[in-house]
């Protein structure tokens, strides 16, 4: 099993800037690539302080240039966001300035707040449609002169241009969790990417399941990575305060998920700690059963399951809230004390 980086700019108060934060943003990819990390995943979002990430093309780029082998990965494009043709150039684009390195993760997108700013109307069934028609043509449109008559676009023959560095070019990855989704990928010949979230060892199994219906035994099976919250612990008093801070920031992504609070210059509401308290789906325990919290010898046992499983990438999801230097603890115990048991 591989592993890989999944980060974001974070900001929680209006009194940090901007500046520091993607700093710190850099400070862990280059920890990611130093330590033998396979990729960097980050996503796109739009308008909220909570995950800065408006082009993770800009991003991978200058990625690009200050690390030396790690992949560099979107996590993912939101596709009902993107015109095919204008994905399929600037991700063609970014392969070449990377020298090949680029993964192209895809999905539908999650946040309403998003849809109704971006595409007023949109809603989740229709987003996945319109990713659905737009990840197919991405190969058509790199191989050259593709014309589309479709339900969502339409347009005659074109050719993206420039090239991908990569043969056929970057590797797809689709965001998957129904079914459905699943099929869809396997049938295309992209890789999927998971996330159970919250959820525990039940949702990771059932969605490796999902997966394997999909495969039917096929010889050509793609691959798939488990997104997931991480955090190596230097104690258990450590990992304890971690299960707190997840549990916080679990509680501000179901917020911006329900989209019923007010959001003032990107940030949303302050959330009370009785709302906090109160949120016995997020509560600290669930966190600590559920998530990859512990110390590293209970990280990896953890992780051991997953690859039994048969996950080939398990992407760290740092995201949390907490301080640049815990997040950087964190991400060198891990590096140090749990890759080496897979290498």
């Amino acid at each position: 099993m591989k592993f890989s980086l999944f980060a974001h700019m974070e900001r929680i108060t209006p009194d940090q800037p901007h500046e520091v934060l993607y700093q710190e943003f850099l400070d862990l990819c280059h920890m990611a690539d130093e330590g033998g990390m396979h990729a960097i995943w980050t996503g796109e979002h739009h308008g909220m302080e909570f995950t800065i990430a408006p082009n993770p093309f800009i991003s991978l780029v200058d990625l690009a240039n200050r690390t030396k082998n790690v992949r560099l990965g979107t996590g993912t494009i939101v596709a009902p966001f993107w015109h095919p043709i204008k994905l399929a150039g600037e991700a063609a684009m970014a392969d070449l300035i990377t020298g090949g390195r680029l993964e192209l993760g895809i999905a539908r997108g999650a946040y309403s707040y998003e849809y109704e700013r971006l595409s007023p109307g949109l809603d989740a069934w229709d987003a996945g449609q319109r990713m659905r028609e737009t990840a197919p043509l991405l190969r058509q449109l790199w191989s050259g002169d593709c014309a589309h008559e479709g339900i969502y676009y339409n347009f005659p023959s074109t050719t993206a241009s420039p090239k991908p560095v990569q043969k056929d070019g970057p590797p797809i990855w689709v965001a998957a969790r129904d079914p459905n989704s699943h099929q869809f990928a396997v049938d295309n010949g992209f890789n999927v990417q998971v996330t159970p979230l919250w959820q525990g060892m039940d949702e990771i199994e059932s969605l490796m399941d999902k997966f394997n219906g999909a495969c039917n035994g096929r010889n050509d099976r793609p691959k798939i990575m488990l997104l997931q919250h991480a955090y190596v612990a230097g104690s258990r008093a450590d990992a304890e305060e971690a299960a707190q801070a997840f549990s916080r920031f679990y509680c501000y992504f179901g917020a911006w998920f329900k989209n019923e609070k007010p959001v003032r210059q990107g940030l949303i509401e302050t959330l009370s700690e009785e709302e906090i308290a109160s949120n016995e789906m997020m509560a600290p325990a669930k966190m600590r059963a559920n998530l990859a919290i512990g110390t590293a010898q209970e990280v990896t046992d953890r992780l051991k399951r997953y690859e039994d499983l048969g996950y080939d990438e398990f992407s760290f999801w740092i995201d949390s809230g907490m301080s640049a230097e815990r997040k950087r603890a964190s991400l060198a115990r891990f590096i140090d004390d749990v890759m080496p048991a897979f290498a």
